[in-house]
């Protein structure tokens, strides 16, 4: 299916919204779920084995803690709706997860020798992730920039599992 054109730059029509919201969920926005929920196992399967159950007291950032407890906060003052998860690492976004790898690069070097490369391609898909994310239309160069960072994602399980750790969702 050819990505139709951006619905805001033509004359309105609800069609033309519809038809940018199905390709948007349809080509990106699964994406980007599987590029963020691997992430955040990878992280936790590495961390889990270098540092021990409590790896996001010791290995977070106290400011992204917070922030943690707070958007869990919202989420339970509000126990009507799902949650997101049952560790805090669900609670942070995609750069909260690019300042977590990057602030513990030396304990997930030796299972992913190309970490430097890996936080770079993260950081390259925060402004799409937001546009995607906030329900507008990324140009061709983003929608490439996530094709070609979930085409490589999984790569990541292969590395954990090739350094010999179990891979534990948190």
């Amino acid at each position: 299916m050819p990505a139709p054109r951006d619905f805001r730059r033509l004359a309105f029509s609800q069609v033309r919204v519809e038809r940018c919201g199905k390709y948007i969920g349809r080509y990106n926005y699964w994406k980007l779920f599987a590029i963020e929920n691997t992430l955040r196992v990878v992280l936790n399967s590495i961390l889990l084995r270098q540092i021990g159950p409590n790896w996001w007291t010791i290995a977070v950032d106290p400011n992204v803690q917070k922030k943690a407890t707070k958007v869990r906060a919202a989420y339970a003052s509000k126990p009507w709706h799902t949650p997101a998860g049952s560790h805090d690492i669900y609670y942070v976004f995609l750069p909260d997860i690019s300042n977590i790898v990057r602030a513990n690069g030396h304990l997930l070097s030796p299972v992913i020798p190309a970490i430097n490369t890996w936080i770079t391609r993260i950081d390259d898909i925060r402004i799409p992730r937001n546009l995607v994310g906030h329900m507008n239309f990324p140009n061709v160069a983003d929608r490439q920039r996530i094709d070609s960072l979930h085409r490589d994602i999984g790569s990541l399980i292969a590395q954990v599992q090739s350094y010999g750790l179990a891979v534990d969702i948190p």
